[in-house]
């Protein structure tokens, strides 16, 4: 797969889960999955009543088969700290994210915020699934206690940071497709098995033709050995080094066949 393939992997796997949430339980598969990963980090678990804005992501992580490029922690605080263990933590409030990006937000995040660098405690996490100008669109966990887009813009306030996972590492370079086999042409006309000259005429005439002109001739294929064929023939044997007779016999026939394969 493609590094692009990869993270439209992680956005499509994380979107099918819109619309889950704690009012039916349907937000419970995170928890569980999130708790059935081994080593579970710092050996806590969920509870189905804690928040989990940042078990969705590491779920998602998980579901993925992503766990070596994208750390899986169930707090926030800790899902920055792990990124920045592994060197891919974006301090960068105008970075202009890929679909995959993790974002974190702080909501005390101040009035100044287009021209401070937020370095506030994250209090909420989301995945990045595309960029549309400078309008960036999240989908997260524990929206409004559910699985819920969010639309925020490049530099906009609450916006703590980026983590991003190494999707690079994870693609494998493309492969291309072997080139199809050159197709030989067939000629409808069945070879002779007799010599040819001026004045013969058939279907033998024909295939002698249609020969010359795949090399390159501009034969009118009648069925008759005329002075245009015998023309073309004395042409095509001088450039194949053949004798110059005119005349299509054994050796004249094999080139022919030759040339146009």
């Amino acid at each position: 797969m493609t590094e692009n393939e990869i993270r439209q992997k992680v956005i499509s796997t994380a979107t099918k889960y819109l619309g889950s949430n704690e009012n039916d339980g349907s937000h419970k598969k995170f928890i569980d999955r999130y708790n059935s990963f081994q080593p579970l980090p710092r050996n806590h678990r969920m509870t189905y009543s804690t928040a989990w804005c940042a078990t969705f992501v590491s779920a998602i992580a998980i579901e993925c088969g992503l766990t070596d490029i994208f750390p899986i922690e169930c707090g926030c605080g800790y899902l920055i700290a792990a990124f920045k263990k592994l060197g891919r933590w974006r301090e960068d409030e105008n970075y202009i994210p890929k679909a995959g990006d993790v974002i974190f937000y702080d909501w005390n995040d101040g009035k100044d915020f287009a021209t401070t660098d937020n370095l506030g405690s994250p209090e909420h996490v989301g995945l990045v699934t595309g960029v549309s100008g400078s309008v960036i669109s999240v989908i997260e966990g524990n929206k409004a206690d559910a699985v819920a887009f969010r639309m925020v813009t490049v530099n906009g306030r609450y916006i703590r940071g980026y983590g991003l996972p190494d999707y690079a590492s994870k693609a494998t370079p493309a492969v291309n497709p072997a080139p199809k086999p050159k197709s030989i042409p067939k000629c409808p006309y069945a070879e002779p098995r007799k010599d040819l000259r001026r004045g013969s005429s058939g279907n033998g005439v024909r295939w002698v033709q249609w020969h010359l002109n795949k090399t390159g001739a501009k034969l009118r294929v009648d069925g008759y050995f005329g002075t245009l064929t015998q023309a073309a023939v004395l042409r095509f044997q001088k450039t194949k080094k053949l004798v110059q007779d005119g005349i299509v016999g054994t050796k004249t026939r094999a080139a022919l066949k030759r040339a146009v394969k």
